[in-house]
Protein backbone atom coordinates (compact mmCIF):
# COMPACT_ATOMS: atom_id res chain seq x y z
CA UNK A 1 0.00 0.00 0.00
CA UNK A 2 1.53 3.25 -1.15
CA UNK A 3 0.46 6.78 0.92
CA UNK A 4 -1.15 9.52 -1.17
CA UNK A 5 -0.96 13.11 0.34
CA UNK A 6 -1.67 16.40 0.00
CA UNK A 7 0.74 19.44 0.14
CA UNK A 8 0.49 22.86 0.66
CA UNK A 9 1.82 25.83 -1.39
CA UNK A 10 0.87 29.07 0.28
CA UNK A 11 -2.71 29.26 -1.27
CA UNK A 12 -2.31 26.17 -2.94
CA UNK A 13 -3.32 22.66 -2.55
CA UNK A 14 -1.84 19.49 -4.34
CA UNK A 15 -4.21 16.05 -3.99
CA UNK A 16 -2.15 13.65 -5.45
CA UNK A 17 -4.17 11.13 -5.22
CA UNK A 18 -6.97 13.00 -7.33
CA UNK A 19 -4.12 14.62 -9.45
CA UNK A 20 -5.46 18.35 -8.74
CA UNK A 21 -4.27 21.47 -7.82
CA UNK A 22 -6.97 23.94 -5.66
CA UNK A 23 -6.98 27.26 -4.73
CA UNK A 24 -9.66 27.98 -1.91
CA UNK A 25 -11.34 24.75 -2.66
CA UNK A 26 -11.27 25.77 -6.84
CA UNK A 27 -9.90 22.95 -9.06
CA UNK A 28 -7.11 24.97 -11.76
CA UNK A 29 -7.68 22.81 -14.46
CA UNK A 30 -4.25 21.71 -15.55
CA UNK A 31 -2.79 19.44 -18.25
CA UNK A 32 -0.91 16.33 -17.41
CA UNK A 33 2.53 17.68 -18.29
CA UNK A 34 1.74 20.62 -16.32
CA UNK A 35 0.41 18.58 -13.16
CA UNK A 36 3.60 16.30 -13.42
CA UNK A 37 5.94 19.38 -13.98
CA UNK A 38 4.73 21.04 -10.89
CA UNK A 39 4.88 17.81 -8.96
CA UNK A 40 8.60 17.38 -9.90
CA UNK A 41 9.54 20.69 -8.57
CA UNK A 42 7.66 21.17 -5.70
CA UNK A 43 8.83 17.75 -4.12
CA UNK A 44 12.61 18.99 -5.04
CA UNK A 45 11.45 22.24 -2.93
CA UNK A 46 13.55 24.41 -2.09
CA UNK A 47 16.17 22.80 -4.07
CA UNK A 48 16.75 23.83 -7.77
CA UNK A 49 15.64 21.19 -10.35
CA UNK A 50 18.19 21.35 -13.33
CA UNK A 51 17.04 21.62 -17.33
CA UNK A 52 18.54 17.71 -18.02
CA UNK A 53 16.75 16.41 -14.72
CA UNK A 54 13.59 18.03 -15.79
CA UNK A 55 13.78 16.84 -19.23
CA UNK A 56 14.75 13.13 -17.84
CA UNK A 57 11.67 12.72 -15.71
CA UNK A 58 9.20 15.06 -17.30
CA UNK A 59 9.48 13.64 -20.68
CA UNK A 60 11.31 10.30 -20.18
CA UNK A 61 12.36 9.07 -23.12
CA UNK A 62 11.77 11.93 -25.23
CA UNK A 63 13.60 14.34 -27.44
CA UNK A 64 12.64 17.87 -26.18
CA UNK A 65 14.79 20.85 -25.67
CA UNK A 66 15.12 23.47 -22.92
CA UNK A 67 12.52 26.08 -25.36
CA UNK A 68 9.74 22.76 -24.65
CA UNK A 69 10.43 23.28 -21.06
CA UNK A 70 10.30 27.00 -20.98
CA UNK A 71 7.26 27.18 -22.49
CA UNK A 72 5.70 24.37 -20.07
CA UNK A 73 6.60 26.19 -17.15
CA UNK A 74 5.16 29.25 -18.81
CA UNK A 75 1.98 27.45 -19.67
CA UNK A 76 2.15 26.55 -15.52
CA UNK A 77 2.73 29.34 -14.55
CA UNK A 78 -0.44 31.43 -16.39
CA UNK A 79 -2.56 28.31 -14.62
CA UNK A 80 -1.19 29.37 -11.15
CA UNK A 81 -1.63 33.30 -12.00
CA UNK A 82 2.56 33.42 -10.94
CA UNK A 83 4.42 36.39 -11.98
CA UNK A 84 7.83 35.28 -12.86
CA UNK A 85 9.16 39.01 -12.22
CA UNK A 86 8.15 38.44 -8.74
CA UNK A 87 7.28 35.10 -8.53
CA UNK A 88 5.07 33.43 -5.57
CA UNK A 89 5.51 29.47 -6.65
CA UNK A 90 7.96 29.17 -9.11
CA UNK A 91 10.98 30.88 -9.87
CA UNK A 92 13.80 30.31 -12.37
CA UNK A 93 17.42 30.70 -13.30
CA UNK A 94 18.33 31.32 -16.67
CA UNK A 95 20.02 28.57 -18.29
CA UNK A 96 20.15 26.15 -15.30
CA UNK A 97 16.40 25.37 -14.18
CA UNK A 98 14.00 25.87 -12.25
CA UNK A 99 12.98 25.88 -8.37
CA UNK A 100 9.71 26.49 -6.11
CA UNK A 101 10.10 29.77 -3.65
CA UNK A 102 6.96 28.78 -1.65
CA UNK A 103 7.13 26.65 1.77
CA UNK A 104 5.80 23.27 1.14
CA UNK A 105 3.53 21.79 3.36
CA UNK A 106 2.43 17.95 4.23
CA UNK A 107 -0.89 18.39 4.84
CA UNK A 108 -1.49 14.19 5.81
CA UNK A 109 -2.49 11.36 4.00
CA UNK A 110 -5.85 11.53 2.68
CA UNK A 111 -5.57 7.74 0.99
CA UNK A 112 -3.87 5.01 -0.14
CA UNK A 113 -3.28 3.01 -3.27
CA UNK A 114 -2.76 -0.86 -3.86
CA UNK A 115 0.58 -1.31 -5.82
CA UNK A 116 -1.33 -2.41 -8.83
CA UNK A 117 -3.57 0.54 -8.78
CA UNK A 118 -2.33 2.76 -11.74
CA UNK A 119 -3.23 4.37 -14.52
CA UNK A 120 -2.21 4.07 -18.28
CA UNK A 121 0.70 5.78 -19.51
CA UNK A 122 1.58 7.25 -23.24
CA UNK A 123 5.11 6.73 -24.45
CA UNK A 124 6.62 8.58 -27.26
CA UNK A 125 4.77 6.49 -29.65
CA UNK A 126 6.37 4.45 -32.91
CA UNK A 127 4.09 4.16 -35.71
CA UNK A 128 0.98 5.13 -33.96
CA UNK A 129 0.62 1.81 -31.94
CA UNK A 130 -0.08 0.80 -28.40
CA UNK A 131 3.04 -0.96 -28.45
CA UNK A 132 5.25 -0.59 -25.45
CA UNK A 133 2.65 1.16 -23.55
CA UNK A 134 3.44 0.96 -19.88
CA UNK A 135 1.68 1.76 -16.60
CA UNK A 136 2.66 3.98 -13.64
CA UNK A 137 1.23 4.73 -10.40
CA UNK A 138 -1.08 7.19 -10.56
CA UNK A 139 1.43 9.84 -8.50
CA UNK A 140 4.38 9.46 -10.64
CA UNK A 141 5.76 12.85 -10.89
CA UNK A 142 7.92 10.89 -14.30
CA UNK A 143 4.93 9.83 -16.16
CA UNK A 144 4.73 10.69 -19.92
CA UNK A 145 1.88 12.99 -20.92
CA UNK A 146 -1.43 11.23 -21.56
CA UNK A 147 -3.39 13.20 -24.23
CA UNK A 148 -3.68 16.84 -23.65
CA UNK A 149 -4.78 20.44 -25.09
CA UNK A 150 -2.46 23.37 -25.35
CA UNK A 151 -4.56 25.57 -22.86
CA UNK A 152 -6.09 24.60 -19.72
CA UNK A 153 -9.55 22.37 -20.66
CA UNK A 154 -12.09 21.24 -18.25
CA UNK A 155 -13.80 18.35 -19.56
CA UNK A 156 -11.42 15.43 -21.38
CA UNK A 157 -13.31 13.52 -23.90
CA UNK A 158 -12.69 10.82 -26.98
CA UNK A 159 -15.02 9.61 -29.71
CA UNK A 160 -14.56 6.11 -30.00
CA UNK A 161 -14.89 4.84 -33.61
CA UNK A 162 -18.72 4.30 -34.99
CA UNK A 163 -19.72 0.62 -35.76
CA UNK A 164 -20.22 0.37 -39.39
CA UNK A 165 -23.59 -1.93 -39.32
CA UNK A 166 -24.55 -1.56 -42.67
CA UNK A 167 -23.13 -5.04 -43.63
CA UNK A 168 -20.66 -3.74 -46.57
CA UNK A 169 -17.26 -3.29 -45.50
CA UNK A 170 -17.03 -0.90 -48.75
CA UNK A 171 -19.07 1.69 -46.04
CA UNK A 172 -16.35 1.69 -43.63
CA UNK A 173 -15.04 5.11 -44.76
CA UNK A 174 -18.57 6.59 -44.25
CA UNK A 175 -18.96 5.81 -40.42
CA UNK A 176 -15.18 6.56 -40.38
CA UNK A 177 -15.47 10.34 -41.64
CA UNK A 178 -18.79 10.25 -39.14
CA UNK A 179 -16.92 9.73 -36.38
CA UNK A 180 -13.92 12.23 -37.35
CA UNK A 181 -16.63 15.26 -37.86
CA UNK A 182 -18.08 14.44 -34.49
CA UNK A 183 -14.42 14.65 -33.23
CA UNK A 184 -13.50 17.72 -35.02
CA UNK A 185 -16.88 20.13 -33.75
CA UNK A 186 -16.33 18.52 -30.23
CA UNK A 187 -12.83 20.34 -30.34
CA UNK A 188 -13.95 23.65 -31.02
CA UNK A 189 -15.25 24.03 -27.92
CA UNK A 190 -12.50 25.49 -25.84
CA UNK A 191 -14.62 23.52 -22.94
CA UNK A 192 -13.10 20.64 -23.82
CA UNK A 193 -9.63 18.64 -24.55
CA UNK A 194 -10.69 16.18 -27.35
CA UNK A 195 -8.52 13.08 -28.39
CA UNK A 196 -7.60 13.08 -31.93
CA UNK A 197 -8.70 10.10 -34.42
CA UNK A 198 -5.31 8.59 -34.02
CA UNK A 199 -5.56 8.38 -30.14
CA UNK A 200 -9.26 6.87 -30.48
CA UNK A 201 -8.81 4.71 -33.93
CA UNK A 202 -6.56 2.36 -32.11
CA UNK A 203 -9.57 0.74 -30.24
CA UNK A 204 -11.29 0.20 -33.97
CA UNK A 205 -12.66 -3.31 -34.41
CA UNK A 206 -11.74 -3.89 -30.52
CA UNK A 207 -14.00 -5.50 -27.74
CA UNK A 208 -13.42 -2.22 -25.31
CA UNK A 209 -13.34 -2.00 -21.70
CA UNK A 210 -14.68 1.83 -21.34
CA UNK A 211 -13.35 2.61 -17.76
CA UNK A 212 -10.19 0.82 -19.09
CA UNK A 213 -9.94 3.32 -22.51
CA UNK A 214 -10.57 6.06 -20.02
CA UNK A 215 -7.48 5.27 -18.13
CA UNK A 216 -5.30 4.37 -20.88
CA UNK A 217 -6.38 7.78 -22.61
CA UNK A 218 -6.99 10.16 -19.33
CA UNK A 219 -10.01 10.76 -20.35
CA UNK A 220 -13.85 11.56 -18.34
CA UNK A 221 -16.00 11.22 -21.12
CA UNK A 222 -16.52 8.87 -24.10
CA UNK A 223 -18.85 8.93 -26.57
CA UNK A 224 -19.37 5.54 -28.92
CA UNK A 225 -22.10 4.58 -31.36
CA UNK A 226 -23.04 2.93 -34.88
CA UNK A 227 -24.00 4.21 -38.05
CA UNK A 228 -26.19 1.76 -40.60
CA UNK A 229 -26.64 3.28 -43.75
CA UNK A 230 -29.62 1.55 -46.22
CA UNK A 231 -30.42 3.04 -49.21
CA UNK A 232 -31.21 6.67 -48.72
CA UNK A 233 -31.48 6.37 -45.28
CA UNK A 234 -29.37 6.18 -42.11
CA UNK A 235 -29.43 5.27 -38.53
CA UNK A 236 -27.02 6.58 -36.23
CA UNK A 237 -27.19 5.44 -32.68
CA UNK A 238 -24.93 7.24 -30.00
CA UNK A 239 -24.17 7.42 -26.12
CA UNK A 240 -22.26 9.29 -23.56
CA UNK A 241 -20.60 7.23 -21.33
CA UNK A 242 -18.77 8.63 -17.76
CA UNK A 243 -15.79 6.25 -17.82
CA UNK A 244 -15.34 6.73 -14.04
CA UNK A 245 -18.47 4.80 -13.01
CA UNK A 246 -19.28 3.67 -16.69
CA UNK A 247 -22.62 4.46 -16.45
CA UNK A 248 -24.62 6.24 -19.42
CA UNK A 249 -24.91 10.04 -19.35
CA UNK A 250 -27.05 9.98 -22.13
CA UNK A 251 -28.01 7.94 -25.18
CA UNK A 252 -29.87 8.49 -28.42
CA UNK A 253 -30.91 7.05 -31.94
CA UNK A 254 -31.35 9.22 -35.06
CA UNK A 255 -33.29 7.91 -37.81
CA UNK A 256 -33.23 10.45 -40.95
CA UNK A 257 -32.96 10.54 -44.63
CA UNK A 258 -29.35 10.71 -46.07
CA UNK A 259 -29.85 14.31 -47.07
CA UNK A 260 -30.60 15.12 -42.88
CA UNK A 261 -27.30 13.54 -42.22
CA UNK A 262 -25.27 17.34 -41.85
CA UNK A 263 -28.58 18.04 -39.57
CA UNK A 264 -28.36 15.09 -37.25
CA UNK A 265 -24.31 15.26 -36.68
CA UNK A 266 -24.68 18.97 -35.41
CA UNK A 267 -27.75 17.56 -33.02
CA UNK A 268 -25.42 14.80 -31.67
CA UNK A 269 -22.35 17.45 -30.99
CA UNK A 270 -24.96 19.76 -29.33
CA UNK A 271 -26.40 17.15 -27.20
CA UNK A 272 -23.17 15.91 -25.99
CA UNK A 273 -22.37 20.04 -25.49
CA UNK A 274 -25.49 20.87 -23.52
CA UNK A 275 -25.14 17.45 -21.32
CA UNK A 276 -21.89 18.24 -20.31
CA UNK A 277 -22.41 21.77 -19.53
CA UNK A 278 -24.89 21.21 -17.59
CA UNK A 279 -22.91 18.61 -15.75
CA UNK A 280 -20.38 20.90 -14.41
CA UNK A 281 -22.30 23.93 -14.85
CA UNK A 282 -20.53 25.93 -17.11
CA UNK A 283 -22.44 28.73 -19.53
CA UNK A 284 -22.28 31.43 -22.07
CA UNK A 285 -19.66 29.85 -24.69
CA UNK A 286 -19.69 30.77 -28.05
CA UNK A 287 -20.00 27.95 -30.66
CA UNK A 288 -18.04 28.32 -33.53
CA UNK A 289 -19.55 25.85 -36.43
CA UNK A 290 -18.27 24.94 -39.51
CA UNK A 291 -19.85 24.98 -42.46
CA UNK A 292 -20.57 21.53 -44.12
CA UNK A 293 -21.14 21.03 -47.65
CA UNK A 294 -24.66 21.59 -48.97
CA UNK A 295 -23.95 17.55 -51.09
CA UNK A 296 -24.24 14.39 -49.62
CA UNK A 297 -22.17 13.15 -52.59
CA UNK A 298 -19.41 15.93 -52.29
CA UNK A 299 -19.05 14.88 -48.55
CA UNK A 300 -18.48 11.25 -49.73
CA UNK A 301 -15.84 12.15 -51.67
CA UNK A 302 -13.80 14.17 -49.54
CA UNK A 303 -14.27 11.39 -46.99
CA UNK A 304 -12.73 8.61 -49.90
CA UNK A 305 -10.21 11.08 -50.31
CA UNK A 306 -8.94 11.83 -46.72
CA UNK A 307 -8.96 8.17 -45.96
CA UNK A 308 -6.69 7.24 -48.75
CA UNK A 309 -2.56 7.34 -48.16
CA UNK A 310 -1.16 10.48 -50.10
CA UNK A 311 2.14 9.06 -49.97
CA UNK A 312 1.41 6.42 -52.38
CA UNK A 313 1.27 7.82 -56.19
CA UNK A 314 -1.94 5.99 -56.93
CA UNK A 315 -3.66 6.73 -54.12
CA UNK A 316 -2.41 10.33 -54.80
CA UNK A 317 -3.68 10.65 -58.12
CA UNK A 318 -7.28 9.12 -56.88
CA UNK A 319 -7.50 11.44 -53.64
CA UNK A 320 -7.00 14.13 -56.37
CA UNK A 321 -9.86 13.13 -58.29
CA UNK A 322 -11.65 12.16 -55.29
CA UNK A 323 -11.14 16.26 -54.37
CA UNK A 324 -11.96 17.55 -57.81
CA UNK A 325 -15.13 15.58 -57.69
CA UNK A 326 -16.32 16.99 -54.94
CA UNK A 327 -15.58 21.00 -55.97
CA UNK A 328 -17.53 19.92 -59.19
CA UNK A 329 -20.49 18.70 -56.99
CA UNK A 330 -20.39 21.54 -54.65
CA UNK A 331 -18.41 24.57 -55.96
CA UNK A 332 -18.69 26.03 -52.40
CA UNK A 333 -17.12 23.30 -50.52
CA UNK A 334 -14.28 25.28 -49.02
CA UNK A 335 -12.75 21.85 -47.17
CA UNK A 336 -12.55 20.40 -50.28
CA UNK A 337 -10.79 23.16 -51.75
CA UNK A 338 -7.80 23.31 -48.74
CA UNK A 339 -7.21 19.95 -49.08
CA UNK A 340 -7.14 20.24 -53.25
CA UNK A 341 -4.97 22.53 -52.84
CA UNK A 342 -2.52 20.67 -50.15
CA UNK A 343 -2.06 17.96 -53.07
CA UNK A 344 -1.06 20.43 -55.52
CA UNK A 345 1.55 22.09 -53.65
CA UNK A 346 3.15 18.43 -52.72
CA UNK A 347 2.71 17.71 -56.19
CA UNK A 348 4.64 20.96 -57.35
CA UNK A 349 6.83 20.29 -54.72
CA UNK A 350 8.32 16.98 -55.82
CA UNK A 351 8.12 18.15 -59.86
CA UNK A 352 11.63 18.01 -61.24
CA UNK A 353 9.99 20.45 -63.84
CA UNK A 354 10.51 24.48 -63.90
CA UNK A 355 6.26 25.14 -64.21
CA UNK A 356 4.96 26.52 -61.04
CA UNK A 357 1.50 25.68 -62.43
CA UNK A 358 0.27 23.87 -59.91
CA UNK A 359 2.08 26.07 -57.47
CA UNK A 360 -0.37 28.95 -58.04
CA UNK A 361 -2.90 26.13 -58.79
CA UNK A 362 -2.86 25.26 -55.30
CA UNK A 363 -2.56 29.15 -53.92
CA UNK A 364 -5.46 30.01 -55.94
CA UNK A 365 -7.31 26.87 -54.45
CA UNK A 366 -6.74 28.11 -50.70
CA UNK A 367 -7.58 31.59 -51.60
CA UNK A 368 -10.81 29.89 -52.57
CA UNK A 369 -10.96 27.81 -49.71
CA UNK A 370 -11.06 30.83 -47.17
CA UNK A 371 -13.33 32.70 -48.58
CA UNK A 372 -15.86 30.10 -48.87
CA UNK A 373 -15.27 28.72 -45.09
CA UNK A 374 -13.67 31.27 -42.85
CA UNK A 375 -14.68 28.72 -39.93
CA UNK A 376 -12.18 26.38 -41.10
CA UNK A 377 -9.12 26.58 -39.78
CA UNK A 378 -7.49 23.72 -42.33
CA UNK A 379 -8.57 26.46 -45.24
CA UNK A 380 -5.75 28.89 -43.46
CA UNK A 381 -3.32 25.92 -42.23
CA UNK A 382 -3.15 24.92 -46.29
CA UNK A 383 -3.16 28.83 -47.29
CA UNK A 384 -0.52 29.54 -45.05
CA UNK A 385 1.86 26.44 -46.32
CA UNK A 386 0.81 27.69 -50.33
CA UNK A 387 2.71 30.83 -49.34
CA UNK A 388 5.58 29.79 -47.49
CA UNK A 389 6.20 27.22 -50.79
CA UNK A 390 6.25 30.41 -52.96
CA UNK A 391 8.20 32.67 -50.50
CA UNK A 392 5.92 34.74 -48.68
CA UNK A 393 6.91 34.46 -45.60
CA UNK A 394 4.82 36.83 -43.94
CA UNK A 395 1.78 35.73 -45.29
CA UNK A 396 2.54 32.06 -44.19
CA UNK A 397 3.00 33.31 -40.63
CA UNK A 398 -0.10 34.92 -40.58
CA UNK A 399 -2.35 32.32 -42.08
CA UNK A 400 -0.39 29.61 -39.82
CA UNK A 401 -1.45 31.44 -37.38
CA UNK A 402 -4.91 32.12 -37.87
CA UNK A 403 -5.40 28.61 -38.26
CA UNK A 404 -4.06 27.77 -34.46
CA UNK A 405 -5.73 30.35 -32.89
CA UNK A 406 -8.85 29.10 -34.60
CA UNK A 407 -8.46 26.16 -33.12
CA UNK A 408 -5.46 25.73 -30.59
CA UNK A 409 -6.14 21.75 -29.85
CA UNK A 410 -5.53 20.67 -33.25
CA UNK A 411 -2.32 18.74 -33.38
CA UNK A 412 -2.32 19.46 -37.11
CA UNK A 413 -1.89 23.03 -36.90
CA UNK A 414 0.62 22.89 -34.17
CA UNK A 415 2.53 20.79 -36.62
CA UNK A 416 1.89 22.95 -39.17
CA UNK A 417 3.00 25.84 -37.35
CA UNK A 418 6.29 23.78 -36.82
CA UNK A 419 6.98 23.44 -40.58
CA UNK A 420 6.36 26.88 -41.44
CA UNK A 421 8.91 28.43 -38.63
CA UNK A 422 11.89 25.73 -40.30
CA UNK A 423 11.95 27.54 -42.93
CA UNK A 424 11.58 30.89 -41.29
CA UNK A 425 15.02 30.17 -39.39
CA UNK A 426 13.19 29.68 -36.24
CA UNK A 427 13.58 25.41 -35.92
CA UNK A 428 14.31 25.93 -32.20
CA UNK A 429 10.68 27.44 -32.08
CA UNK A 430 9.69 24.99 -34.48
CA UNK A 431 10.62 21.86 -31.95
CA UNK A 432 8.44 23.39 -29.53
CA UNK A 433 5.95 23.41 -31.52
CA UNK A 434 6.25 19.56 -32.75
CA UNK A 435 6.56 18.45 -28.63
CA UNK A 436 2.93 20.72 -28.86
CA UNK A 437 1.53 18.73 -31.35
CA UNK A 438 2.42 15.52 -29.43
CA UNK A 439 1.31 16.75 -26.10
CA UNK A 440 -2.02 17.43 -27.95
CA UNK A 441 -1.82 13.17 -29.42
CA UNK A 442 0.82 11.56 -28.54
CA UNK A 443 -0.29 9.25 -31.58
CA UNK A 444 0.37 11.90 -34.20
CA UNK A 445 2.74 9.81 -36.73
CA UNK A 446 2.43 11.27 -40.00
CA UNK A 447 5.61 10.94 -41.86
CA UNK A 448 5.61 14.71 -42.84
CA UNK A 449 5.30 15.34 -39.14
CA UNK A 450 8.88 13.50 -38.58
CA UNK A 451 10.66 14.60 -41.88
CA UNK A 452 10.26 18.08 -40.55
CA UNK A 453 11.87 17.26 -37.41
CA UNK A 454 14.25 15.62 -38.62
CA UNK A 455 15.35 19.17 -40.94
CA UNK A 456 14.68 21.02 -38.21
CA UNK A 457 18.19 19.08 -36.22
CA UNK A 458 19.61 19.28 -39.72
CA UNK A 459 19.19 23.05 -39.29
CA UNK A 460 20.84 22.84 -35.87
CA UNK A 461 23.25 21.05 -37.02
CA UNK A 462 22.29 18.34 -34.54
CA UNK A 463 22.37 15.33 -37.03
CA UNK A 464 22.44 12.46 -35.04
CA UNK A 465 19.28 13.45 -33.21
CA UNK A 466 17.87 14.50 -37.05
CA UNK A 467 18.78 10.84 -38.31
CA UNK A 468 16.76 9.37 -35.32
CA UNK A 469 13.85 11.01 -36.61
CA UNK A 470 13.85 10.22 -40.24
CA UNK A 471 14.32 6.51 -38.64
CA UNK A 472 10.73 6.66 -37.41
CA UNK A 473 9.12 7.25 -41.48
CA UNK A 474 8.14 4.31 -42.48
CA UNK A 475 9.03 4.26 -46.15
CA UNK A 476 12.15 6.76 -47.12
CA UNK A 477 11.25 8.87 -50.48
CA UNK A 478 13.70 10.35 -51.94
CA UNK A 479 14.18 13.49 -50.36
CA UNK A 480 14.46 11.68 -46.78
CA UNK A 481 17.27 9.11 -48.68
CA UNK A 482 19.16 12.47 -49.37
CA UNK A 483 18.59 14.19 -46.08
CA UNK A 484 20.38 11.20 -44.34
CA UNK A 485 22.83 11.27 -46.69
CA UNK A 486 23.72 14.52 -45.73
CA UNK A 487 23.40 13.89 -42.30
CA UNK A 488 25.56 11.28 -42.50
CA UNK A 489 28.26 13.17 -44.06
CA UNK A 490 28.46 15.38 -42.09
CA UNK A 491 28.60 12.62 -38.82
CA UNK A 492 31.92 11.69 -41.22
CA UNK A 493 29.68 8.40 -41.70
CA UNK A 494 30.74 8.54 -45.37
CA UNK A 495 29.86 4.61 -46.51
CA UNK A 496 26.34 5.38 -44.92
CA UNK A 497 26.40 8.98 -46.97
CA UNK A 498 26.76 7.27 -49.91
CA UNK A 499 24.75 4.35 -49.63
CA UNK A 500 21.60 7.01 -49.13
CA UNK A 501 22.94 8.59 -51.83
CA UNK A 502 22.38 6.03 -53.87
CA UNK A 503 19.33 5.27 -52.83
CA UNK A 504 17.99 8.95 -53.71
CA UNK A 505 19.24 8.92 -57.62
CA UNK A 506 17.86 5.13 -57.53
CA UNK A 507 14.75 6.67 -57.13
CA UNK A 508 14.78 9.75 -58.98
CA UNK A 509 17.49 9.33 -61.47
CA UNK A 510 17.22 12.95 -62.56
CA UNK A 511 17.77 14.46 -59.29
CA UNK A 512 20.25 17.40 -58.71
CA UNK A 513 21.17 19.77 -55.73
CA UNK A 514 19.97 22.62 -57.68
CA UNK A 515 16.73 22.00 -58.68
CA UNK A 516 15.86 20.37 -54.87
CA UNK A 517 16.87 23.35 -53.33
CA UNK A 518 14.28 25.25 -55.43
CA UNK A 519 11.59 24.00 -53.76
CA UNK A 520 13.00 24.19 -50.25
CA UNK A 521 11.77 27.58 -48.87
CA UNK A 522 14.21 28.66 -46.78
CA UNK A 523 13.99 32.47 -46.20
CA UNK A 524 18.11 32.16 -44.36
CA UNK A 525 20.33 32.21 -47.45
CA UNK A 526 22.72 30.69 -44.85
CA UNK A 527 20.30 27.35 -43.82
CA UNK A 528 20.11 26.72 -47.16
CA UNK A 529 23.41 26.91 -47.93
CA UNK A 530 24.27 24.30 -45.06
CA UNK A 531 21.73 21.84 -46.47
CA UNK A 532 23.29 22.21 -49.83
CA UNK A 533 26.55 21.74 -48.92
CA UNK A 534 25.78 19.06 -46.65
CA UNK A 535 24.05 17.22 -49.89
CA UNK A 536 26.99 17.88 -51.85
CA UNK A 537 29.70 16.31 -49.07
CA UNK A 538 27.19 12.96 -49.73
CA UNK A 539 28.67 13.01 -53.28
CA UNK A 540 25.40 13.67 -54.55
CA UNK A 541 25.22 16.30 -58.05
CA UNK A 542 25.21 19.36 -58.21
Amino acid sequence: MASVVKYRLNDLTIDTGRQIVTRAADPIPLPKLSYDLFLVLMRAAPNLVSLDELMRRVWPGLIVSPETVSQRVKLLRDALDDDPRAPRYIASLRGRGYQVVAPVEEVGETSTLNSSDSVAVQPFPEGGTRAGMRALPANAATSASAPAPVEPTRITICVLPFGNMSGNPEQEYFSDGITEDIITELSRWRLFAVRSRLASFQYRDAAVNIQQVGRELNVRFIVEGSVRRIGERIRINAQLIDTETGSHVWAEKFDRELGELFAVQDQVVQTIVSTLMGRVQVSDIARARRKPSSSLAAYECVLRGNALRWDDLDSLSEATRLFRKAIEIDPSYGHAHALLAAICCTKWQQDAGGSDAGLLEGIALAKRAVELDETESTCFAMLGWAHLARRSFDLALQHTRRAVDMNPNNQWNAADMGSVLIYLGQPEEALVWFKRAKDIDPYFNEPWYWRSIGVAYMILHRYREALAAFDYLPARPYPVAAYIAGCCARLGELERARASATECLASRADFTIAQFMTKQPFKNPEDAGRLAESLRMAGLPD
